[in-house]
């Protein structure tokens, strides 16, 4: 063997530093994005930031950080639209930098918005970087830039913070991090109802772990050799794409050339041992969050477990695993002046449907396929207002993976340029929503 086959490659740079492109041209989007909403407000004499903080569902998050919960509106037709509805943990960070900063709790929502949009591109690059590589990381985060409702990106809503506690939540379980993705999960469930997506990711996860190693044990026991238990990650890597990036042919050559330990069988058990525990703690973790505060609304209203739900029929929320949404869309078709929008609906979900399958068929993570597929399951099942679903899908960022492996196949001087319509249209489009009927 020539010292060309043992030297091990060398290290890769630092995730931030890999990640500074991305998080870049992400600033640069959001910040067009702003600018645009601020002309076009300024031009039909509204306040872009009023637009931002103090609208929809803004005010209730910071009603809920000022006063906490129990405030209801009572609708003339019945229905009761209680604050109970909205999660905790934005408020609580609102009502933390409310206290620590001379800022207001619209202030304080949109500092968090702001900042939990840049860790989440962070942490969208950093999922996309691990499994295809740094381009194909870029262009997931400007892909999540210059969607239509990416202005939601900047305003004091949720999905920032949840789509940046999701991201991490699977890099950690991508690189084995069990704890770490656990807690993650706890705090996005309790975050927004959707956090179910990232606890069901975590305990997919966390089973297939349990099973592969009990399988490499038994084939270990039959060969009568003792093997030290797999990599964490391993039970997730079946994420890697046919083509696997060169940073991670770098880290694999590094890691088969690193120098060898053996393994006594008692030293190969603890280490199994303490590999299932970070396990098992990691899947205890995770629904932590969501489930305490369901249940926590069911005691407040009396109702057990079940009253978050009632909290939801109030807001006409529920889940009919798709039927509204479909009468929805095929009412579109009863006159031909709609029927152009009930073809781009149709469109739409049949263009989701397909980046998921083609991330099938890629062999995204198991995490990856399992949190995007309930995330789309919450979005496109539910009985909400469908205006909504947009923004509800907005934290599925896997399913721009494809897209952003397309994107990055083209040469930078396309790419760029693909980017920079896209980023100009998303604007102007975000300018306009903001103006007219916005998030609900």
């Amino acid at each position: 063997m020539t010292d060309l086959d043992t030297r091990a490659a060398p290290p890769r740079a630092p995730l931030l530093r890999r990640a500074a492109p991305a998080l870049l041209g992400y600033a640069a989007v959001r910040a067009l994005g702003l600018v645009v909403l601020a002309v076009w407000s300024a031009a039909r004499g509204k306040s872009a930031y009023t637009l931002l903080t103090a609208r929809w569902d803004s005010l209730w998050y910071t009603r809920v950080a000022g006063l906490g919960y129990g405030y209801e509106v009572r609708l003339p037709n019945g229905d009761v639209h209680s604050n109970l509805a909205f999660f905790p943990l934005l408020p609580w960070l609102e009502r933390l930098l409310h206290a620590s900063l001379p800022l207001s709790y619209a202030d304080a929502g949109f500092v968090v918005g702001v900042l939990a949009s840049l860790a989440a591109a962070c942490g969208i690059f950093a999922v996309a970087d691990r499994v295809y590589g740094a381009r194909v990381g870029v262009g997931a985060v400007l892909l999540w830039a210059v969607l239509p409702v990416g202005i939601v990106q900047s305003m004091a809503y949720s999905e920032s913070l949840f789509t940046a506690l999701a991201a991490w939540a699977l890099y950690a379980l991508l690189t084995g991090r069990w704890v770490t993705a656990g807690t993650l999960a706890a705090l996005a469930g309790l975050t927004r109802p959707v956090g179910a997506a990232v606890v069901a990711a975590v305990w997919t996860a966390g089973v297939i772990s349990f099973v592969r190693e009990r399988s490499a044990m038994h084939a270990s026991g039959a060969h009568d050799t003792p093997h030290a238990p797999a990599h964490p990650s391993s039970a997730l890597d079946s994420e890697r794409a046919p083509e696997r990036p060169r940073g991670a042919q770098e880290d694999e050559r590094a890691s088969s050339h690193a120098p060898s330990t053996t393994c006594t069988p008692g030293a190969a058990t603890a280490t199994a041992v303490a590999s299932r525990g970070r396990v098992a703690l990691g899947m205890l973790v995770a629904p932590l969050g969501a489930a305490g505060y369901v249940l926590w609304v069911g005691q407040r209203t009396g109702k057990g477990p079940l009253g978050y739900l009632d909290v939801q029929a109030g807001w006409r929320n529920g889940f009919d695993g798709g039927y509204a949404f479909a009468r929805f869309v095929a009412d579109k078709f009863t006159s031909i002046p709609s029927a152009l929008a009930g073809v781009g609906l149709t469109a739409g979900v049949a263009l989701l449907l397909w980046l998921y399958m083609t991330g099938v068929r890629r062999r995204q993570p198991v995490a990856l396929l399992v949190y995007t597929g309930v995330v789309l399951a919450l979005a496109l099942c539910a009985s909400s207002y469908f205006g909504s679903k947009p923004r509800l899908l907005m934290p599925a960022f896997p399913l721009l993976l494809p897209l952003a492996c397309a994107l990055a196949r083209l040469r930078t001087s396309r790419s760029m340029l693909v980017t920079a319509v896209w980023a100009v249209a998303s604007a102007v489009y975000g300018a306009f929503w903001l103006n007219g009927s916005g998030p609900p």
